[in-house]
């Protein structure tokens, strides 16, 4: 029971800590505006961790890479605690140990679907109820890499703009069916 209440803990902190990293990523691809609440609680809460490891991991194509280091670490590093506080065995294989790390980008993956998701529903809801809003902006920038490429298939049909509810099916697809199947090919590798 107290190790339940362990592991609940520090997946809630670890989980939010990489929520945070990934979105500081997304901001930093999309270049979203910078002089907003919400990017410079990320730069803020981030920067401790960030601004070492950037000094050993290069960014790449304009991406912050120092940035989804953090995140599959902290990721890797927490699933890795779930396992010992839980497993019997006190060793865990080389096979066991790269496993651990594709289930830790797999986590990586689900976390960015859900932000995704969440992002197209805070659109909905803000178009709907105040459009003129200040984080329209910042929700725009941040949806435009999903939406440009759906729009270009699926063009508004009058005033609906029906891209970001298959952008929702699509993470939800991906979600549901997708990523459980690679997490089932990996835990079979495991065995």
């Amino acid at each position: 029971m107290l190790i339940d209440a362990l592991i609940f803990l520090i997946d809630s902190v670890a989980t939010a800590f990489v929520a945070v990293l990934l979105l500081r990523f997304h901001l930093q691809v999309t270049r979203a505006p910078f002089n907003n609440p919400l990017s410079q609680f990320a730069m803020a809460l981030t920067d401790f961790a960030v601004k070492p490891v950037r000094r050993v991991v290069p960014g790449l194509w304009g991406m912050d890479m120092a940035t989804l280091a953090i995140a599959w670490l902290t990721e890797y590093i927490l699933i890795l605690l779930v396992v010992m506080l839980t497993s019997r065995s006190a060793s865990l294989s080389v096979a066991a140990l790269g496993g651990i790390a594709l289930i830790a980008l797999l986590e990586l993956i689900k976390i960015a679907l859900w932000m995704v998701i969440l992002l197209q529903f805070m659109l909905f809801v803000i178009s709907f109820t105040n459009p003129y809003n200040p984080y329209m902006a910042l929700l725009n920038a941040m949806n435009r890499p999903f939406a440009r490429r759906l729009q270009k298939l699926l063009p508004p049909i009058g005033p609906v703009d029906l891209s970001p509810m298959v952008v929702v099916l699509i993470c939800l697809m991906l979600l549901n069916f997708i990523l459980p199947w690679f997490a089932g090919l990996i835990r079979v590798g495991l065995m």
